[in-house]
């Protein structure tokens, strides 16, 4: 048996032919071709893993054209409309507008102009307070907003508020209540819905492909599918794991967590933490945003070598540079280091006032990802991951112990995509991505 794993990324598309074992047969990339047709940078890749033989399944994510934009509109933004945020990136997507309270026309506006794919309408406990979240469904079913629905707000004002959607044609999908309590937030029903719904009406209606065949292929978002590879490597090492993500125009940070000690039976803060968590900064990118880094390294007081402002000012006038000499390469490991650090200093902090940081003080490995670090020395790459795991001035708790490694091959999103149907096959991969950096359960 050989299985296809591809992700149609927003620059490249990449791919990672395993066999049963779970052993990796080959990995090719080439450009996404998003200005004909993704499927013909698909066919690409096929034709140069021809020699491998016959592939027997092909399993698909994609961040193209952009992802999966989401707004959220919510009852209180520190509740929520939090709780719907922190959902909404856990599901893979790029939060682009987030709401709170009753909807009024400018804030109706604003929603609109953020070009959301998908909006998830939020509110309300469940059996609390029905009021807001009824509003805004009225709202939403008149405003010139296109988007499919998700409702996951108070399950006793579900109905209403679906019949007051549906009233004008709105696509409406359902999920339980993101927040059905003070302090208890339940992602996985609306990380669901969130994903058929990205499936039956995003990918296609973004005019990716021509055919019905990249509609049929996709199974998630790209993020949602590292998420998912990130939780199977937390279960194959049994332990906690923490990933981040170097990209050219975003840094992503991953943990899954195991609760433990009053954190396992307790919601300490109005909205508790997700244990397995997705945050995005989209001010950190290594080529896009290169300028971003130099500025939130500046506010968090990370040091970055001299020239490195007047660097990344040349790599976003010039995004496909490639450092050309050892100077360049440096100046870049030194973004990358700093992208790093700010973002797991973002994702490790308190969400809210009077909220708890996000324990990370148990990771057992620390895995970088993301080009600039696969195309690096050994030696580069243990610079920006030991800045990460040694960052005792950044105000969060630093893994007390933890091991290092780089995916290299960039595995996580074929571990993913594969965790459902082919689980052995998963946490074989998952394997490989650590190597022999860290012990495993048995």
């Amino acid at each position: 048996m050989q299985l296809l794993c591809v992700d149609f990324g927003s620059t490249f598309t990449k791919a990672v032919l395993v066999d049963g074992e779970g052993a990796v047969v080959a990995t090719v990339s080439t450009p996404t071709t998003v200005g004909t047709d993704v499927l013909d940078g698909y066919r690409t890749l096929r034709a140069r893993l021809a020699h491998h033989g016959a592939v027997d399944e092909v399993l698909a994510c994609s961040s193209a054209g952009g992802g999966l934009r989401l707004a959220v509109v919510g009852y209180e933004r520190d509740v929520t409309a939090q709780a719907g945020y922190r959902v909404g990136l856990s599901a893979g997507a790029r939060v682009a507008h987030v709401t709170s309270g009753p909807l009024s026309g400018a804030e109706v506006k604003a929603l609109r102009d953020s070009r959301p794919d998908l909006v998830l309408l939020v509110g309300g406990t469940d059996g609390g307070n029905a009021e807001v979240l009824l509003h805004n469904a009225a709202r939403l079913a008149k405003a010139r907003i296109g988007a499919p629905v998700v409702v996951a707000g108070n399950v006793d004002a579900r109905a209403e508020v679906v019949a007051v959607l549906t009233t004008t044609g709105r696509s409406v999908a359902v999920a339980d209540n993101v927040l059905p309590s003070i302090g208890v937030i339940a992602p996985e029903s609306a990380r669901a819905a969130i994903r058929r719904v990205f499936l039956e009406h995003v990918i296609g209606g973004k005019g990716l492909s021509r055919g019905p065949e990249f509609a049929a292929m996709v199974q998630a978002p790209t993020p949602d599918a590292v998420l998912d590879g990130v939780a199977v490597l937390a279960e194959h090492l049994d332990g906690d794991v923490l990933v981040v993500d170097i990209g050219g125009a975003t840094t992503d940070v991953y943990s899954a967590l195991r609760p433990q000690g009053e954190d396992s039976g307790l919601a300490k803060d109005v909205v508790a933490p997700l244990w397995h968590a997705r945050t995005v900064e989209a001010d950190l990118g290594m080529r896009w945003n290169a300028e971003g880094i130099v500025e939130a390294a500046s506010r968090e007081h990370v040091a970055l070598p001299e020239g490195a402002d007047r660097y990344a000012a040349s790599l976003v006038r010039d995004t496909g540079h490639l450092p050309a000499d050892e100077r360049e390469w440096a100046l870049d490991l030194a973004l990358a280091r700093a992208a790093a650090v700010v973002a797991v200093r973002r994702h490790a902090r308190p969400p809210a006032p009077g909220a708890g940081a996000r324990p990370l003080a148990d990771v057992q490995v620390v895995v970088g990802s993301g080009g600039v670090l696969r195309h690096a020395t050994d030696p580069g790459r243990d610079e920006v991951l030991r800045a990460v795991a040694s960052d005792h001035a950044g105000g969060w708790k630093v893994p007390r112990e933890a091991a290092l490694v780089t995916d290299t091959a960039y595995l996580l999103f074929a571990v993913g995509l594969l965790r459902s149907a082919h689980p052995a096959v998963a946490r074989a991969l998952a394997r490989t991505v650590v190597g022999g950096a860290v012990g495993a359960r048995s």
